[in-house]
């Protein structure tokens, strides 16, 4: 099913239908303030192997970041943090960031393995944003990758739905996304270190 969002407005009764389809073990491609992301609730299981099967990898070694509505949550599923760490934070988010953080024990059980850091991100993205903000939790973000050797991701929603629409549950046009991933920046060891330059250019 493909729906159509606007980012300054999202439709409520749209948001809705996306959070129900969420809160049943369905999987969504939205966008974000990058590139268009496939995702889950993290909470669901079953549906996490979905997402690790599409990707044509294994759940357990899947390195998928989560999407946060704001930085209020991430402590429930990263490890303490020095003050440095969240103003670090502060400043860069809602933004096009990866930050790579030390994971507690729920993520370790969320995949059951013995993962040791989470990728948070809190895109200036809307629709996303909203989408988790009512169904309360975070959901999983993994890029869609285009398989043109020139275009590494895939930019129209139109193109992402004739793909996808059998795979995933829902699939919403947000307009054309970026070509160009986010940042991705380590603070795993209590410092930042830029491991891919993406679009977003961090404010230390």
């Amino acid at each position: 099913m493909l729906v159509k969002l606007y980012n300054e407005n999202p439709n409520p009764a749209i948001l809705k239908q996306v959070v129900d389809c969420l809160n049943k073990g369905g999987l969504v491609i939205y966008p974000t303030d990058t590139v268009y992301a496939l995702g889950c609730d993290i909470h669901n299981k079953a549906a996490i192997d979905k997402v690790a099967r599409i990707k044509g990898i294994k759940a357990e070694k899947a390195d998928f970041s989560f999407v946060f509505y704001d930085l209020s949550h991430i402590s429930e599923y990263t490890q303490q943090f020095d003050s440095s760490i969240f103003k670090l934070l502060k400043r860069n988010l809602p933004g096009p960031f990866t930050f790579i953080l030390p994971a507690n024990k729920t993520i370790a059980k969320l995949f059951k393995n013995n993962k040791k850091t989470l990728g948070i991100r809190v895109p200036d993205n809307n629709i996303c944003r909203e989408i988790v903000k009512l169904l309360g939790s975070p959901i999983i973000s993994t890029s869609i990758h285009d398989e043109d050797d020139v275009i590494e991701y895939t930019t129209d929603p139109e193109l992402i739905h004739e793909k996808y629409e059998n795979l995933v549950d829902i699939v919403i046009d947000g307009g054309f996304g970026n070509n160009e991933a986010s940042t991705v920046v380590d603070l795993s060891e209590g410092y930042p270190e830029i491991i891919r330059q993406g679009i977003g250019e961090l404010l230390d």
